[in-house]
């Protein structure tokens, strides 16, 4: 994916009114769901992204490591 479409794929998300958690799907499986659309929660840039999971946990993801966002939580995937 290039880093324009990762970009503007996460500012679709992020503002879509109403707000609905999404998910995104990395290489080798893993998952996790973004559940808040607050600037403070997802920055990104240079096809690099960061969301602050709850509990301060960090999750990293990138332009190349993204294989799946889903407008869904994770747990209706499977």
């Amino acid at each position: 994916m290039t880093q324009e479409n990762f970009e503007n794929m996460l500012e679709a998300f992020l503002a879509a009114q109403p707000f609905r958690i999404f998910t995104v799907g990395l290489n080798g499986g893993r998952r996790f769901e973004v559940d808040n659309p607050n600037p403070r929660a997802v920055v990104y840039r240079g096809g690099v992204a960061v969301f602050v999971a709850p509990g301060g946990i960090p999750m990293y993801f990138d332009r190349e490591s993204v294989n799946l966002v889903a407008d869904v939580p994770a747990n209706r995937l499977d």
